[in-house]
């Protein structure tokens, strides 16, 4: 199967991305039979091009300007309107707006509409249209994935999807931010909020807009994409119960510590009647609590099931390489599909 790619974002994951489809390029076309080409690049910041032939990626990188094209919607729209030899797949790793997710859920819209496949590590589209953009890709044919969305490139909604058929979820709980979570045990060594921050910038693991991090927005958008996508609750971020960390000072992390606890971010939700209810905050949890071992960029989620009872899936080592893995494993899946 070969697949040609529209890649609409080039920060930090898309670039990633690129370089893995490099490095795992025999070993995708030997155990898959999977081979890929970039066909067209869009940033908001650079431009874009597309070419049908393929574009070299370290040529347009290298240049001052990507290209004429002035980002993804018409990068989309120019190969949409050109006759596709094989099936395209737009990768988006635009970055999260958390107001309406855009331009990435106008990115993610048009591609389906086009019947191009969705691949996106944006949460911004899952929390706040997902119903639309789900019905949309069955509607025409495509698939939309997202498994980078949330906690990077641990496979969340792979393992419910592929693994737990006829099983109801019923609630989550977990840390989901890893820069929150970094910064909370940075506290705890005696550190301070500005040096972890910029530490989680500097790795390209924060959001571009830091504060949606500190503020508890990101591990909201992320507990929205959970709810919609697991629990089926139509949720947006503002539905979540939000309390980010900004005012977390480290005399109460080390004070919390000093009595046997830990304070971490946590993201939870869990069916009240006939709604869902979510929320982000900071929790101060005993010492066996699984969530406060959870140290530095590591992240966890326990799903509460009708059928299975609690499931739990710990990632120790987040990142953008594996953030950027979940966007090729979404790739072999829509491979494997074909």
């Amino acid at each position: 199967m070969h697949l040609d790619l529209l890649l609409v974002g080039l920060g930090n994951v898309g670039r990633r991305f690129a370089q893995l489809l490099g490095e795992r390029r025999d070993r995708l076309e030997r155990d898959y039979q999977l081979t890929t080409r970039i066909i067209g690049i869009a940033s908001g910041r650079h431009g874009g091009i597309f070419d049908p032939a393929g574009v070299d990626l370290s040529q347009a990188l290298a240049a001052a300007g990507i290209g004429p094209l002035r980002g993804g919607l018409e990068l989309i729209a120019a190969a949409a309107g050109s006759p596709a030899g094989a099936p395209r797949v737009v990768i988006e790793t635009s970055p999260l707006n958390i107001e309406d997710a855009r331009p990435a859920i106008d990115h993610v819209r048009l591609a389906l509409l086009s019947r191009i496949h969705v691949v996106s590590a944006n949460k911004g589209p899952v929390a706040l249209a997902y119903r639309e953009l789900h019905a949309l890709a069955d509607r025409m044919g495509v698939q939309y994935l997202f498994e980078g969305s949330v906690m990077d490139g641990v496979p969340i909604f792979n393992l419910v999807r592929e693994t737990m058929p006829a099983v109801d979820v019923t609630g989550f709980r977990g840390v989901i931010n890893s820069t929150t979570n970094y910064i909370i045990t940075m506290l705890e060594d005696g550190g301070e909020l500005g040096p972890a921050l910029a530490e989680m910038q500097r790795r390209g693991i924060a959001e571009a807009d830091a504060s949606l991090d500190v503020d508890g927005w990101d591990a909201a958008a992320k507990t929205a994409a959970l709810v919609n996508v697991l629990m089926d609750g139509g949720i947006v971020p503002r539905d979540v119960e939000r309390s980010g960390i900004s005012g977390l000072t480290g005399a109460a992390v080390r004070d919390a510590l000093s009595r046997g606890k830990r304070i971490r971010l946590v993201a939870a939700a869990s069916r009240e009647g006939g709604r869902v209810r979510a929320r982000v905050a900071p929790e101060e949890l005993p010492a066996d609590d699984p969530l406060s071992l959870l140290r530095g960029i590591s992240n966890s989620l326990f799903i509460e099931t009708d059928l299975l009872g609690r499931v739990g899936v710990t990632q120790l080592d987040g990142g953008l390489t594996q953030t950027a893995y979940a966007l090729l494993s979404d790739l072999v899946t829509i491979g494997r599909a074909r």
